[in-house]
Parts: structure tokens; sequence; C-alpha cells
């Protein structure tokens, strides 16, 4: 499956946030979005999960129609992990995952076998096995976030956005997500603010900046000095990473 937005435009109170943007994510494919705060990443994120509504633009998974179809339908074929907002209410890690299953069953249509088939199968994907009957709420930031992609991966969508998921989260748990997703070989699209871990695990950039594309293509091809500096309004050198023999940057003001 394919994920295409295009032409995404989104205005908010006077301010315009994206500004014609279009992507593609093809199949099995890691697509990272990089920019600095504010340029406009999670809002296009949130048109292309259905989470606001553009002025212009379509997104389309392969012939779906995103902004026309119903939230099951979308649900069924996209998944979304976001920032984490805590919950007033507990619930086991087991009933978390169980909840990605939502989408596809019937209204009140109770858990079947196969249904704890695939939920176990997302907890031992995620190494939460030995948490499932845990309370959520008494989790770590990092352990709730993987319970959160667990969730996400029980949905069994073919595409899966990231909304800056590993904010706040120290780097074990930063690798640990994005190792496990970057492993479940379906279209990724990502919001990204390290850009090593961008240059490691995606195999395409968009580069935002005051809305607007500034450069896509390759790691390679869009983590230069020139365009980080640009980008971020800092010096910038790359050099190869003598441990993982990729791209690393080293800052400057």
């Amino acid at each position: 499956m394919e994920l295409i937005a295009k032409g995404i435009d989104i205005t908010i109170g006077k301010k315009e946030i994206v500004k014609n943007i279009s992507i593609l994510v093809k199949k099995q494919q890691f697509v990272g979005l990089i920019g600095p705060n504010g340029c406009g990443k999670s809002t296009l994120l949130k048109a292309i999960y259905k989470s606001l509504v553009p002025q212009k633009g379509m997104v389309f998974l392969d012939d779906v129609d995103v902004l026309k179809s119903s939230e099951k339908k979308i649900s069924q074929r996209l998944g979304v992990v976001g920032q984490f907002n805590e919950m007033s209410f507990d619930l086991s890690v087991q009933q978390m995952v169980m909840l990605g299953r939502t989408p596809h069953k019937r209204m009140l249509e109770s858990d079947k076998q196969e249904d704890y088939v695939i939920v176990e199968e997302a907890l031992k994907t995620t190494n939460l096995l030995d948490y499932k009957q845990r309370g959520f709420l008494s989790l770590s930031g990092g352990e709730k976030q993987r319970v959160i992609l667990a969730r996400t991966i029980a949905q069994q969508p073919k595409i899966m956005v990231l909304d800056e998921p590993t904010n706040h989260l120290d780097i074990r748990y930063q690798l640990e997500i994005l190792s496990c997703v970057k492993n479940l070989n379906i279209g990724v699209l990502a919001a990204l603010h390290d850009l090593e871990m961008a240059a490691h695990y995606c195999d395409y950039l968009y580069a935002i900046k005051d809305g607007e594309i500034y450069a896509h293509g390759t790691p390679e091809e869009v983590l230069t000095p020139t365009t980080v500096e640009a980008l971020y309004q800092i010096k910038c050198q790359t050099y190869t990473n003598p441990v993982t023999n990729g791209l690393g940057f080293a800052y400057g003001i």
C-alpha cells in the first residue's frame, strides 16, 4: 500500500501552516519529516490521519480517499503513534493493546481468539509479554510509548504514522521504538527531530521549512551541511560515525 498526499494547504487562524505540500510513502518505505519546531510537520501529519481537515489537498491510501472515508475504514489501513497523553483511568497493558483491534470489529462485538493471538504477537514484537497484566498507569514514559506502539501494531495497518513519538524519551527507548517500527516492513511516515536517527532509519526524507518542502531525497542527499544550516539556523559539519558507519553531525551556533 502507498500513502499519497497531494497539494496539502492548512491555515489556522490567519496563518498558513502548511503550503502546498505533496509527499509519497511507498510500500515498506520508511519516510521521515524533518525541520525545526513550528515548521508544520505535526500539522501536516494531523491532516494525513484525519485529526484536522486541510483547506486544500487530497490524501490517498492506494485508491482509498482518506478525507472522504470513514474512521473505521481508514483505521483498518492506517495506524498512528503520537506523543502520549496521560489517561485518567487505568487499563492493563493487554487491555490497552486489545483496543487496537477495535477497527476490525462490529459495534459491541466481543474479543475473539484471533484478536488475542494478534495482541499476543504485538506484545511479543514490542517486548511487552512480561508486562501484559501490569496497569498501564504504573509504567514509565518509555514503557507506555511501547504499549501505544503495540496497540497500533495490533491494528495491523499497512501504513504507520509516527507523530514525534520519541520526544522526551531517553536514547534506549528511542532506539527500541524506531528499530521495532523499521522491522515491521510496512510503510512508515515519521516526524523526527534527531538527525542521526533520521539518517539511520529513514529511506527517504522531506525537509520542511516555513510550511513548505525545502528539500527531499535520500538521507545522504538531504542531510548536507548547507541544508541543515538553512533549516535550523546553525553551523553544521557532517562526518562518518565510526560506530554505525552512518552520518554524524557536529553543530555550532
